[in-house]
């Protein structure tokens, strides 16, 4: 069972934007209080990817070879993926996503490194930010259930958080959601 009410995202913060060329990166850092041995069981199982991505792994993420069929939410079909570093527990990376982490006060710095469309770098930036916050409560023990995808649009602080993204980045907000993602 799980409990949203008392869940509101904090500011945007953490993130910033690599150009290069047509090619857009977010890295988004976010410090947790769970050891890094924790923080990369998540990232790679798929019973816990499944509680906070916005994804859902249909085997282990934790091996260099490992062909994965990654099914983002609200995606049609799922995109096959090979993992092409798989250092336990400091660096992973599959596809378009690069995962670092280092020890850090007692828990674990968490960096994400994401290729993603310029158009939609704000909002991924605000869907990343709350799957974190889903990510620290399920590691602490309060879960509180993944908030993604079309969810997490018409979640309380998403708007607010794609806005103050965008702001950070210095691009235009996105019009966005559209109308069906609008309806309750």
């Amino acid at each position: 069972m799980t409990d949203r009410e008392p869940y509101t995202p904090g500011p945007a913060s953490g993130a910033q934007v690599r150009k290069d060329g047509a090619k857009w990166t977010l890295i988004l850092v976010r410090e947790l209080r769970h050891s890094p041995e924790k923080v990369w069981q998540a990232l790679t199982d798929p019973a816990h990817l499944r509680e906070w991505a916005p994804f859902v792994a249909d085997r282990s993420l934790g091996s260099v070879g490992a062909a994965v069929n990654l099914t983002w939410v609200g995606a049609p079909t799922p995109i096959a993926t090979t993992v092409t570093r798989a250092d336990a527990p400091k660096l992973l990376e599959y596809g378009d996503i690069r995962w670092e982490l280092e020890a850090f006060g007692g828990g674990t710095r968490l960096t994400l490194w994401h290729n993603i469309d310029r158009r939609y770098i704000s909002m991924g930036a605000a869907g990343w930010h709350i799957c974190f916050d889903v990510l620290d409560h399920l590691l602490g023990g309060t879960p509180i259930g993944p908030i993604v995808g079309g969810e997490a649009m018409k979640f309380a602080g998403w708007q607010r958080l794609n806005a103050e993204y965008a702001r950070q980045f210095g691009i235009e907000t996105p019009n966005w959601p559209p109308q069906a993602a609008q309806k309750s």
